[in-house]
């Protein structure tokens, strides 16, 4: 006899459970890093066996990658796409693109894969070019861009744009791993909010063309 409403439903988990792995092994990497991170400790978590796990992601490479191409790159993608379609001032772009990566990244579990990077990096250099080739030249690149636009139009006074687009993003990578080092052991307090205001106060009167 036939069971019409089998298939559907071994879909339906074949579908949900790359995103429980994907979730859980966001969950080890900031919490382990990726050296201590096991891939049985992730099926786990996921509630698979570690053989399932293997279907999806052959390695831990690419089960981190996996977990940047589905957490981290669509933000890039948005911010690329807010870009194109922006026709304001750049002041107000530059406040925008700088919000939504805090927003979607930095005060979410994914702002722990800035720590992540910064720590291990060295360890795993496979890993740090893909991080590197796939989130750090985009997310540069939208930052140039704008800059650029608003040195073109007056807004931005004349600057070494490399050099700019360090000086300000530094500040939103510090502030995402003090919340995933000392934040979490009680050592300071800092309220994101005022930081960020602040820091957008400094920033975009700095870079205003007087």
């Amino acid at each position: 006899m036939n069971h019409p409403q089998e298939a559907p439903v071994r879909q339906r988990r074949k579908e949900a459970r790359p995103a429980e792995l994907l979730a859980a092994a966001l969950d080890h990497f900031v919490e382990r890093g990726f050296a201590a991170t096991r891939l049985e400790d992730v099926a786990a978590q996921a509630g698979v066996s570690k053989g399932t796990l293997y279907l999806y992601f052959g390695s831990k490479e690419t089960l981190f990658k996996a977990v940047i191409e589905q957490g981290i790159l669509p933000v890039m993608a948005q911010g690329e796409a807010m870009l194109a379609q922006h026709d304001g001032d750049a002041r107000s772009l530059l406040q925008g693109l700088l919000l939504r990566w805090w927003e979607l990244i930095g005060a979410t579990r994914l702002g722990g894969i800035v720590k992540l990077m910064i720590s291990e990096a060295g360890n795993f250099p496979d890993v740090a070019q893909y991080y590197y080739e796939h989130v750090i030249v985009r997310g540069r690149n939208l930052l140039r861009q704008t800059l650029e636009r608003g040195i073109a139009t007056g807004e931005f006074r004349d600057l070494d744009i490399e050099s700019a687009i360090d000086v300000i993003f530094a500040p939103m990578l510090m502030l995402a791993i003090w919340r995933h080092s000392l934040a979490p052991c009680g050592c300071g307090k800092q309220d994101p909010e005022t930081y960020l205001r602040t820091h957008l106060d400094l920033l975009l009167n700095g870079l205003e063309n007087k």
